[in-house]
């Protein structure tokens, strides 16, 4: 029996790698995590998400000492999230160790199981900068897993070579376009749907549906070709 584990925070990258994931594996289980993050109404979201979608399980996952320890717009009130990057040239909106953080517990969770695949939606083509997000953090986090608990372990990214645009396209492609349009929350302002259409995740969103909406048809043949040379 296949079983995958999804690192699914509500928002439209992870909800479409569920959507897919549910088409793939026999199990799909769900893990959010709960770090004090600005937008917190999207663990509700993906609560609800994981319901409605028929996940066989989900565990909210407490983490909040990695808010008394990075530091970044997304984990202080008193910081706004800006478009302006940092000194170091990432965005405000950077949170250091994150992604570190939460795959290695999505590993554990996976030993556990008895999964052998972590699921996330990270992306280093159209994305806000992340170094956390990129291919090569992916495939050295997947050496360290498996070195670590000595088990195969993939670290799947089904988004990690599309644009956007083609997200849209993959959410169409299983028939819920609407639910991600309507019932995810991306906004680093807590907004669900189509947000705030200020911060840098709404625009980046809006900017996607707009270029799917405009010429679905090349953006699906252009997601069509990427996922038959996957």
């Amino acid at each position: 029996m296949s079983k995958a584990i999804v690192v699914f925070s509500g928002g439209q990258d992870s909800t479409t790698c569920v959507i897919q994931a549910l088409s793939q594996y026999d199990e799909v289980h769900g893990i959010t995590f709960d770090y004090g993050q600005r937008h917190r109404q999207e663990i509700e979201v993906a609560q609800q998400l994981a319901k409605q979608l028929g996940l066989t399980s989900h565990k909210v996952l407490d983490v909040g000492l990695l808010n008394e320890l990075a530091i970044s717009a997304l984990t202080r009130d008193n910081i706004p999230v800006s478009n302006t990057l940092m000194d170091n040239g990432l965005p405000n909106t950077f949170v250091p160790g994150r992604n570190i953080l939460f795959l290695t517990l999505a590993g554990i969770y996976a030993y556990q199981l008895g999964a052998d695949a972590v699921i996330t939606g990270v992306c280093e083509t159209d994305f806000s900068g992340y170094p956390d997000c990129r291919n090569d953090f992916i495939k050295a986090m997947e050496q360290a897993l498996v070195q670590g608990m000595d088990r195969p372990l993939a670290l799947i990214t089904p988004l990690m070579w599309l644009n956007k645009a083609e997200t849209w396209a993959l959410a169409d492609k299983y028939g819920q376009l609407d639910l991600v349009r309507n019932h995810t929350l991306t906004c680093y302002n807590g907004i669900i749907g189509e947000g705030c259409h200020e911060c840098p995740a709404c625009k980046l969103r809006a900017r996607g549906l707009h270029d799917y909406l405009a010429d679905k048809e090349t953006v699906m043949q252009a997601l069509e070709q990427k996922c038959n040379h996957a």
